[in-house]
Formats: C-alpha cells, structure tokens, sequence
C-alpha cells in the first residue's frame, strides 16, 4: 500500500499538502515529487497539462488515480489504511469529493499555502 504522489510544486496550498500527507506517513509508505521535477511526465505517463491541473497517485501496484481518487489513495498509504479509499468509493461519495475537488482545484491558488516546493527546492523543479 504504498506509491508516489505528483504535486504541483509551484503551488503553496498544493505543497502545504504534501507536507501533511508526509507528517502522517509515519511509516514511508509514500514518496512525493513535483511534477516540474525533469521525466516526471514521462514516468508517470501524463502530459504536463494533466499534471497542471491536479494531483496524480501512481501506486507501487502500477494504478494511477488522479484528483480526488489520488488523494485518498495517498491518504490511504500514508495512514496505513484502507479506509479513505473505501470511503471514496461508497455510493455518492465520489461525486460529492470530485465536486470539492474540483473547486479547491479551481481556487488552489487562493487558499492558504506555505512557501512553494519549487521555490524552496528549485534544484529539484525545472
């Protein structure tokens, strides 16, 4: 259970993110990379466009999921549970959590963020 999460690292809410995910990963489950990161595209076998417009999951088991399925599996491996991708997947719920998805997608910008991975870690973002 286990995988890696595609972030946008010019984004300070999308790297706020991130670093909860990580704090909750108590037992690295999950690795984390920008998708301005150089092959990431290619590795994950997503346009940049795609990668721009929300977050990835790859799973170790070679699943994508991205938006709102990419978080709960990412909240998944990082809890060492099943249960946020149950969650998702119960009549309605992907439809509601798509729908917030979306917006907070939509408005990332304006949310509350933290300093931008790639401006922090500009060795590691093209």
């Amino acid at each position: 259970m286990g995988g890696t999460l595609i972030f946008d690292g010019e984004c300070g809410f999308c790297t706020r993110s991130r670093n909860l995910l990580v704090k909750l990963d108590r037992r690295h489950r999950m690795s984390t990379v920008p998708y301005q990161h150089p092959g990431v595209p290619e590795r994950a076998g997503v346009g940049r466009d795609a990668l721009a417009a929300e977050v990835y999951w790859l799973d170790d088991d070679g699943a994508r999921y991205s938006g709102a399925h990419a978080v709960n599996a990412a909240l998944s491996a990082a809890l060492g549970t099943p249960l946020p991708l149950r969650l998702y997947r119960a009549p309605g719920m992907r439809k509601v959590q798509d729908a917030v998805y979306r917006w907070v997608s939509a408005n990332r910008h304006r949310l509350p963020g933290t300093t931008p991975w790639c401006t922090a870690h500009p060795d590691t973002c093209r």
